[in-house]
């Protein structure tokens, strides 16, 4: 969510951002929340000179009465009594004014970046830079699920049973390296200097609204039937969330959080889960890292994220790239965004694997996550970046060490997560 002052001293430049977004559609809520801002503040000032009107009338009366002036003094109480009625009916309208006016500002899009491409849609998004040397292979690549299912690593079949479609078992060595990674991704964090955290698996719907756009939560998220929580899409929600409604003392920015958690997703618009794939989902486990910082390092700390996820994925013998989002792919609260993407060699492209963000101060606006400063209170900014998010990050492990015999190479930095074992391999 945007600082109203953008609409009340720069309106232009909240339109022209949306027209940047291809949200022509919201420009309207400019004019709008700025006619209503004005309403308010109109109400508010009114109510205020009702206020002190009253407290000087009302000083009258106690004169009055000791002077024996009783019906003047009556008179002046019944005049006191309107001026309440009328500040009474301003009080109940400005929680009124106050909703409608949040309720379209957590529409309008975020200004994002001047670095920020422009284009429609993820068609447009800018390749940066290819990491690591494609592994020439002169035999064929199977599919994932083949890989795994000769390697008795998954069972989708009776997951559709139990659950339906977009779910699976993973068993054996399978399951354990997807396991293994994700301990692997934890340590590296940790080793990064980032505090390991599991948060909790549900949140309130004000922790939803404060960290995503609506959009995104129709098309994402589950809601526990009968209770005001939700099932997370991701950790990043809980781990924001954990800070709404604080101030928090500046010398101890920046919180550098990573966390675990599971995750589920709705996947609505995906047009379909991949029939026998485990690249779209509605659950799945993954390894967050989570920033909190000053305004003016936020862009520094973006910076410092998706590299992180870059040289693990390296580490892991899996090539990537970066993808810079362009403004039409960006989400609502984002003021710029990147995609990690791994190669498959099976496919000769390269397919998303982490998303780093950077939102600006707009979800600290929404959940009121203050910092205290010598200069007073401020908003800072919040980041988020996948570490890693298997079993999608999976397709990409096995087909980057996938050897002709079928077995799977454990890199290196991985094999202490796995006992020591150097292969997988059929059993």
């Amino acid at each position: 969510m945007i600082d109203i002052k953008l609409i009340r001293e720069n309106p232009e430049l909240v339109k022209e951002n949306i027209k940047k977004k291809f949200q022509d559609e919201k420009l309207v809520l400019v004019d709008e929340v700025k006619k209503l801002d004005e309403e308010y503040r109109e109400l508010r000032i009114k109510a205020d000179e009702l206020r002190g009107k009253r407290n000087t009338i009302s000083k009258q009366i106690g004169a009055l009465m000791a002077k024996g002036l009783k019906e003047e003094a009556e008179k002046i109480k019944e005049e006191v009594k309107k001026i309440g009625e009328e500040i009474e009916n301003c009080e109940l309208l400005e929680p009124q004014f106050e909703n409608k006016i949040r309720e379209k500002m957590l529409v309008i899009p975020n200004i994002i970046d001047e670095s920020v491409p422009i284009g429609e849609d993820d068609s447009k998004n800018v390749e940066i830079e290819q990491f690591g040397t494609k592994r020439t292979f002169d035999y064929e690549i199977p599919y994932h699920v083949d890989i795994m299912e000769k390697l008795s690593g998954i069972d989708i079949d009776s997951a559709r049973k139990t659950s339906g479609n977009g779910f699976y078992y993973l068993t054996g060595d399978i399951a354990r390296l997807h396991s293994a990674i994700l301990s692997y991704a934890r340590d590296y964090m940790v080793g990064k200097g980032f505090t390991y955290c599991i948060p909790p698996f549900m949140i309130r719907s004000e922790v939803v609204t404060g960290v995503m756009s609506f959009k995104e939560m129709e098309n994402m998220m589950y809601k526990i039937e009968g209770e005001d929580l939700y099932l997370i899409g991701t950790s990043e929600h809980s781990m924001i969330g954990r800070f709404i409604d604080t101030i928090n003392d500046e010398s101890k920015l920046p919180y550098t959080l990573t966390s675990y958690s599971p995750c589920f997703r709705k996947e609505v618009g995906a047009h379909g889960i991949e029939e026998r794939g485990v690249y779209r989902i509605h659950q799945f486990e993954k390894q967050e890292m989570v920033v909190i910082c000053k305004p003016e390092e936020s862009m520094e700390w973006y910076n410092k994220m998706w590299k992180y996820s870059v040289d693990l994925f390296l580490s892991l013998n899996i090539p990537v790239r970066t993808l810079e989002c362009c403004s039409g792919d960006l989400a609502d609260l984002k003021v710029k965004s990147c995609d990690v993407e791994a190669w498959s060699p099976r496919q000769q492209k390269y397919f998303e694997v982490c998303s780093c963000s950077n939102l600006g101060d707009a979800q600290a606006r929404r959940l009121k996550i203050r910092v205290k400063g010598e200069k007073g209170n401020y908003l800072p900014h919040t980041l988020n970046n996948t570490v890693v998010a298997p079993p999608r990050m999976l397709i990409a492990f096995l087909e980057n060490n996938y050897n002709q015999d079928g077995s799977i190479d454990i890199p290196e930095a991985l094999q202490p997560y796995m006992g020591g074992q150097k292969k997988i391999e059929a059993k």
